[in-house]
């Protein structure tokens, strides 16, 4: 439920689902995100959810602070309810080229590295919400046994494609750029096209993820199929 709705700025409404961080608060969050996207709204332009808050911008020539909140308060989000997530396997390769943190994942945890990869493969991730740099997905929850605090230096730059850790989230680099997650491994999946205009994100906020490990030959190859 939204604690409350105010204005950001001269053209975006603030939804503020409030403080914590958990599926629960985050799924009304892509309630509201997913019945705006089907209301389909003409002056409004984006929609950005987060963990526990919800921004939609608009076209100040076309609405204002109250149509836009009047309409928010007026969704009927229980039609969304019913919606399936869309599952999305994601193959890794945790060849030791690629798991830059492993070791120090190992010690952070106190758990050998076979134990790691086998408990972070056995779950599935629901997908908070995308953001930092393009189509990034943000995805929970680890197990408590899983959770390592970020790099005390960060890399300058992150491969594309690596698979890393921090807190309670994994996360998938879109892009080269800096970062201080815990890199386990790499995925050969582009998990952001930009030349898909309408869909650019293969993973959105409210998908589910599921891991898969695969060989070294298996990633040089994936690309060539």
């Amino acid at each position: 439920m939204i604690k409350n709705i105010s204005n950001l700025g001269d053209a975006a409404v603030y939804c503020d689902f409030g403080i914590e961080v958990n599926k629960s608060v985050n799924s009304e969050v892509i309630k509201y995100f997913k019945a705006l996207k089907k209301e389909n709204v003409e002056s409004i332009n984006n929609l950005t959810p987060s963990y526990n808050k919800l921004i939609v911008s608009y076209d100040l020539r076309k609405t204002n602070f109250k149509e836009v909140k009047k309409l928010i308060e007026n969704l009927n989000v229980n039609e969304t309810e019913d919606d399936n997530s869309t599952k999305i396997e994601i193959p890794v390769c945790c060849d030791d080229q690629f798991s830059l943190d492993i070791k120090r994942l190992e010690e952070k945890l106190n758990i050998s590295r076979d134990k790691i990869l086998e408990n972070f493969f056995s779950k599935e991730y629901f997908c908070y919400m995308t953001g930092f740099i393009a189509g990034m997905p943000f995805l929970g929850d680890l197990d408590e046994n899983m959770r390592v605090p970020r790099l005390e230096t960060p890399r300058v730059k992150v491969p594309k494609g690596s698979v890393a850790l921090t807190e309670q989230f994994a996360n998938i680099y879109t892009f080269e750029s800096p970062g201080g997650w815990n890199i386990l491994g790499n995925t050969p999946v582009d998990v952001f096209d930009n030349s898909k205009e309408e869909e650019p994100n293969l993973i959105n906020p409210g998908d589910i993820v599921v891991f898969k490990q695969i060989n070294l030959e298996k990633y040089n190859s994936y690309n060539d199929k």
